[in-house]
């Protein structure tokens, strides 16, 4: 039935409205937002909250905090509040409330590296845990003090490296896999799917991850805490400790319950007695904007975040938890950045293990385009390896904590085989085919001897004719010796540092401290950080709109997640990888971490 003339006015006139209350309402809501800014009391104690996933960044909406929605706290955001407490007068020490973290050990170092700059300042910066365990210490270790409550345990008793295999689940289900490796040694990620162990390869870069992050661990406890090397790797063994033990020996500096640690801030700073310890927040400290304290301003410098598997298309968060890097996404943030002449330089931070080809020499290309026009530094997180190796290699410098894991030069295709699980269910299928190789993707058959040649082949062009000759080109190396370098193997910060896959060690700050002196900009001069894509507004993503259907994705992700969070963690990894290695079956060659590591 057509609708008439009266309902149509009605209809605009209240579609109209509805927009005007809207706006209205968004409008003086901004207003007190602005007016209500925090508010830095002098000697004031930032209180820095160090929990949770940390991702690298974490972009700051307004309007999306008028609506109540609580946005994530990032490690850039870690970085920035001790930068600006730093200089801020009116800070007069900083208290790490320090929890449960689930950053890797590059990170931490990246946080303990800006630790130790603020401690540069002078002003005290204490660190409160009720639970340490190794990783929530060493990042303690860096600040001056360190307290846990009277009935707090410190668990500092070593590192463990754990590698989950599913061969035996598989066989169960009639399921196996038919891969193909460029460096069968070391670039084993089909070998949670094709083994039930670890293998001569896994085992030698396990060894020495463990063996790097033990030395550096242990390390920076003798040395922050003034005890005998010797007598660390005794303590260690013998952890862990209630807190009063780990007092006795100089772990820590006191137990206290946390308003005991503030009476000692207080009189650390020269409060009166019977004085209120003035605190600020961090999620109210990020409202302070850092051109109002002399930082983040002057020339901009473009920085790139790519956080997640790679893939092609757009980026997205993954339903069974984690970041997808999409090439679309980062190409066309590059190419924005790269056509920008108010970009000095491009910084692109990387934490990926890698994932598709394609994606990967996308996003090279448009890298590679990029650095005709202006500097282009990489900043290597948690891990850059394979394909997040790839996307690295062709910058003017590459930038790695010591910690940091990539390398895994290499690749691998492969499919799902499913016939034995076929026929334990029952199902039946045939094929009829036009071509000599139409069945090469079938899921019920292995590779026969001339399809695997095939895929051979186009393995190897992918290595040896893409892979290879532009880590060559990037570092300045001949194809042999990035091939004795590479086959899939995975190195530590410092081995691909003596290697010469990575050029410096440090974090985002050395990554924009080089990008400044590539571009000419003087040392002593601040730049102003500029996110590229910037981010969707809230509104967009709440109502649509944009290159995605944001509003219907978003709902059908969290109905996902609702239902997969509820599963155990281990089997949420599972199903991630999963998730990568089902795009095999279409043929795409992979650049993959062999193996995610999960290092306790």
């Amino acid at each position: 039935m057509a609708m008439s003339k009266t309902a149509k006015a009605l209809l605009i006139t209240g579609g109209v409205t509805l927009a005007v209350v809207l706006v209205a309402i968004i409008g003086i809501a901004l207003m007190a937002e602005s007016l209500g800014k925090p508010s830095v009391s002098n000697n004031s104690v930032l209180v820095l909250k160090v929990s949770g996933e940390l991702p690298d960044y974490a972009p700051l909406d307004s309007t999306a905090k008028l609506f109540g929605i609580v946005q994530q706290q990032s490690l850039t955001d870690l970085v920035t509040h001790l930068r600006k407490a730093k200089v801020d007068s009116r800070v007069g020490a900083v208290l790490l409330d320090i929890e449960f973290s689930s950053i890797g050990w590059a990170k931490a170092d990246e946080l303990r590296d800006a630790i130790k700059d603020f401690r540069a300042s002078g002003k005290p910066i204490y660190s409160y845990m009720e639970l340490g365990m190794n990783k929530e210490y060493y990042i303690a270790t860096a600040t001056e003090k360190i307290f846990l409550p009277p009935a707090g345990d410190l668990y500092v008793n070593g590192f463990a490296a754990e590698a989950m295999f599913y061969k035996g689940s598989l066989d169960k289900l009639g399921i196996e896999t038919d891969v193909i490796q460029i460096g069968p040694k070391y670039k084993n990620a089909p070998d949670q799917y094709t083994r039930k162990e670890m293998g001569e390869g896994q085992r030698e870069v396990v060894n020495a991850i463990l063996d790097e992050y033990y030395g550096r661990f242990t390390g920076a406890i003798a040395e922050e805490r003034k005890l005998p090397f010797e007598n660390v790797k005794m303590v260690v063994d013998n952890a862990p400790y209630h807190a009063d033990e780990a007092q006795q020996l100089k772990l820590i500096d006191g137990a206290l319950y946390r308003d005991q640690v503030y009476e000692e801030l207080k009189n650390r700073l020269g409060y009166k007695a019977g004085d209120k310890l003035r605190t600020i927040s961090g999620n109210e400290y990020r409202e302070i904007p850092s051109d109002s304290l002399g930082l983040n301003n002057g020339e901009r410098i473009a920085v790139i975040y790519a956080a997640g598997a790679i893939n092609v298309g757009s980026s997205s968060s993954s339903a069974f938890g984690g970041e997808m890097v999409g090439s679309d996404t980062i190409v066309r943030a590059v190419n924005q950045a790269a056509e920008d002449s108010s970009i000095k330089a491009i910084v692109l931070r990387v934490d990926s293990p890698g994932g598709s080809a394609l994606a990967s020499d996308m996003m090279w290309h448009a890298l590679e385009n990029a650095k005709a026009k202006k500097p282009v530094v990489v900043s290597m997180a948690d891990v850059a390896a394979s394909g997040g190796y790839y996307i690295a290699c062709n910058a003017n410098k590459i930038v790695a904590q010591p910690s940091t894991v990539t390398g895994s030069i290499g690749m691998f295709m492969g499919k799902p085989v499913v016939k034995g699980f076929y026929d334990w269910i029952g199902v039946s299928n045939e094929y009829v085919m036009r071509g000599k190789n139409a069945g090469i993707f079938r899921e019920t058959e292995r590779w026969t001897p001339e399809e695997r040649a095939k895929m051979e082949n186009q393995a190897k062009k992918v290595y040896y004719g893409d892979f290879v000759p532009k880590v060559a080109k990037g570092r300045n190396r001949s194809d042999a010796e990035i091939d004795a370098l590479g086959q899939g193997r995975v190195w530590t910060g410092t081995q691909a540092k003596q290697n010469g896959l990575v050029d410096e060690f440090g974090g985002l700050e050395k990554a924009i401290e080089i990008a400044k002196n590539l571009a000419n900009i003087p040392a002593d001069k601040e730049v102003r950080r500029v996110g590229f894509p910037e981010p969707r507004p809230y509104l967009e993503t709440f109502f649509g709109g944009g290159d995605d259907s944001a509003f219907a994705d978003a709902k059908q992700l969290e109905t996902k997640k609702a239902l997969i969070e509820s599963l155990p963690q281990d089997v949420r990894r599972t199903l991630r990888f999963a998730e990568m290695f089902d795009r095999m079956k279409n043929g795409e060659a992979m650049l993959m971490l062999p193996f995610e590591l999960q290092i306790k």
